[in-house]
């Protein structure tokens, strides 16, 4: 009833948009936060959305085999159906026969969750030698120490502009784990 009521005041384009949607799920609005990750810059991540959307040519959310095999195509690869199957199937992680953005992400950033993870626990490792207090985070003192066993020769200016840049809180100069992880998996240091 509401539905027939909102009907007579919308235009005919917008009520067929509204029928023809119907049995569609409403599509949230992008955030690149969403999908951040140590090493994956937005800006890197919104790259990737403009080329997924470009491959999602219905606009479902979701690259399928259709429109997997018209993205090859256009690329120069002539390739049968079976082929684009099954490196769709071998890309699908959740066994719908399409790519989601987060599925696409993972191919495109090159990391599968299960590097991440093993990664994160050898960051883990490495921090863990800093933070010899298990204190949960590192300062410039506990930086110096390990600078000096590894013989260099480091002023305390010097010291403390590493902790600085590599803390998410200047103003505390302590490096947590996540930032400490962010830093070791970056590309580029600020």
């Amino acid at each position: 009833r509401a539905q027939v009521q909102q009907d007579q005041f919308c235009s005919p384009f917008a009520q067929g948009m509204t029928q023809r949607n119907a049995g569609k799920a409403a599509v949230k609005a992008f955030s690149a936060r969403d999908y951040e990750r140590p090493g994956l810059k937005q800006d890197e991540i919104e790259e990737i959305k403009e080329a997924f959307d470009l491959f999602d040519t219905d606009q479902s959310g979701e690259i399928d085999l259709k429109e997997l095999k018209a993205a090859m195509s256009s690329l120069g690869y002539e390739s049968k159906n079976e082929t684009i199957f099954t490196m769709l199937s071998e890309l699908d992680k959740d066994g719908n026969a399409s790519l989601d953005f987060g599925e696409f992400l993972e191919l495109m950033a090159g990391k599968e969750g299960k590097e991440d993870k093993e990664t994160k626990e050898e960051v883990n490792k490495v921090f863990a030698l800093f933070d010899i207090d298990h204190k949960g985070h590192m300062t410039v003192r506990d930086v110096a120490r390990v600078a000096r066993e590894l013989g260099e020769r480091l002023s305390m200016e010097e010291l403390t502009e590493i902790v600085r840049r590599a803390c998410s809180d200047e103003a505390s100069l302590e490096i947590y784990p996540e930032d400490f992880y962010t830093v070791m998996t970056k590309k580029t240091f600020p």
